[in-house]
């Protein structure tokens, strides 16, 4: 049964990638197969291509269902009455609801029985995170001249260097990105990788909001040998 094979993922949570290496498929089928999981209860969705085990959903510490609430919405930080509780200041604890702040709009959200609320505030009181923009690998500010795809080059391969030290030996890397500039053959050269395969997909929800299509590619590394 594939689902032996999910249980392989040793993640709190994972994407298509993860489900199409772990069963041998491409991210597409590996998408309908989520899917399909999660109506048989194998799966839990957290939201689009953001899914937990169900038995590993089911016994999750309230430091794990925090790292959770911050994915739901993006940026946010769990506050209010979950806070208190958590650092003991309230004995008002509400099981299974978790509160957090944010400053795109305020919601709920429930998953499994589980909920996420989401206040909205304004972003001039959203404080206490170091802004790092010159941290940045290919701002937008820069341009997309030749200098700055060479710094994008340089920048992504350093990071794919140093993330191989904490990676097995045949490991598996998949990265998206709309490289109309054709510059990750480059940076898998210069990372010590080779991509193996690539997977165009089109993006219908952009954060953009004009109708120009647009898609993705995703990227399968390997170590070259």
């Amino acid at each position: 049964m594939n689902y032996a094979n999910l249980r392989k993922i040793d993640k709190l949570y994972f994407g298509y990638p993860d489900i199409g290496t772990v069963l041998g498929i491409t991210p597409a089928s590996a998408r309908v197969s989520a899917n399909r999981y999660v109506r048989q209860g194998y799966l839990v969705r957290v939201k689009r291509n953001l899914y937990v085990l169900r038995e590993r959903w089911d016994r999750l510490s309230g430091k794990e269902l925090f790292i959770i609430a911050n994915l739901i919405q993006v940026p946010s930080y769990v506050s209010l009455m979950t806070a208190m509780g958590y650092h003991d200041v309230t004995t008002q604890i509400q099981r299974d609801f978790i509160e957090s702040i944010a400053i795109k709009r305020t919601k709920s959200v429930d998953v499994r029985g589980r909920a996420f609320t989401f206040s909205k505030i304004d972003s001039n009181l959203y404080f206490g995170f170091e802004r790092r923009d010159e941290l940045e690998i290919g701002p937008l500010y820069k341009g997309q001249g030749a200098e700055a795809r060479e710094s994008y080059i340089d920048g992504i391969s350093k990071v794919l260097l140093n993330c191989q030290k904490y990676l097995a030996g045949n490991f598996d890397v998949f990265l998206v990105a709309n490289d109309k500039y054709n510059l990750y053959p480059s940076i898998a050269e210069r990372s010590g990788m080779s991509i193996v395969n690539q997977f165009k997909r089109p993006v219908l929800n952009r954060t953009e909001r004009d109708k120009a299509p647009y898609s993705e590619i995703i990227f399968h590394l390997k170590n070259r040998k």
